[in-house]
């Protein structure tokens, strides 16, 4: 399957957040007596945001609950513009992406390369960024992301995988462009701890370089623990397909040998061979 929808990317970086159960104002305490007559009736006992909202409210006085409700709502929008940016980037790589001088030896398949545009540019492009508070965040997730990409892009390898049966024992000189049996990309050989959550807000934090920044960490953490539950689920459930295995078979020597290997023949992938 494709990258996973959008809408699962938004759910999963909201319930993260929401489970940290961050309350508004943040250290806070009734100030005394007199606190109760500084409101008017009806104020002081209001009903609470709904189970969902972002951040949960101190007391149920009126401006409790309006400021977690609305800042509730302002990071709400975020995640969904960050998360959407995130989507539609991925999305994109996966229908660019190639997988490049693959090697193939009889029916294997080894070695390869894969090929995309950079994640970094994508995501900036589409990211939310009208507030400067927006920018910082968005460039601090844009950068960790298209970084941390890099490394398991460059990672995937074929580990010697039987890709082209055919090609074992082709009837010609020459094999002609073959698709490769397709398989789960989880099956190619790939490093990805630089995209673990850990990792990857631990470069978003050192992008955004302000830890002191109100609710970052906490934002930063919901994104990537999501980021890296749907990158698991692509990869788990995405098959490696339109591989085009072509080479020649040296050992063709009709009538005596009518057919032989493939031997130092080439795989190259389709643009969304990965998608």
């Amino acid at each position: 399957m494709p990258w996973p929808p959008k809408d699962m990317l938004v759910m999963l970086a909201k319930m993260n957040f929401c489970s940290k159960a961050i309350r508004l104002p943040m250290e806070w305490s009734e100030p005394g007596d007199h606190y109760p007559k500084a409101f008017q009736p009806g104020e002081e006992a209001v009903p609470p945001n709904m189970p969902l909202n972002l951040f949960r409210e101190e007391s149920l006085n009126k401006y409790h609950v309006d400021s977690a409700g609305d800042v509730g709502k302002q990071f709400e929008t975020y995640i969904e513009g960050i998360c959407g940016a995130i989507h539609s980037a991925v999305d994109t790589w996966t229908k660019a992406a190639t997988i490049q001088a693959v090697v193939i030896m009889g029916p294997t398949a080894s070695v390869g390369m894969v090929v995309g545009p950079p994640l970094a540019p994508l995501i900036m492009a589409q990211g939310p960024k009208s507030r400067p508070q927006e920018l910082k965040y968005t460039t601090a997730i844009a950068n960790a992301i298209g970084t941390s990409w890099l490394p398991w892009q460059s990672s995937i390898k074929v580990p010697g995988l039987p890709w082209y049966p055919a090609f074992a024992a082709f009837p010609g000189p020459m094999a002609p462009p073959m698709p490769n049996i397709p398989i789960p990309l989880i099956a190619l050989v790939s490093v990805d701890a630089s995209l673990s959550p850990g990792a990857l807000k631990g470069m978003m934090m050192a992008n955004l370089g302000d830890p002191t920044a109100l609710h970052a960490a906490d934002l930063f953490d919901a994104v990537a623990q999501a980021f890296n539950t749907v990158f698991m689920m692509y990869k788990a459930t995405t098959p490696v397909k339109n591989v085009l295995g072509t080479g020649p078979i040296p050992t063709f020597a009709p009538p005596f040998v009518p057919v032989g290997p493939v031997v130092g023949g080439v795989g190259t992938g389709l643009p969304g061979c990965l998608a």
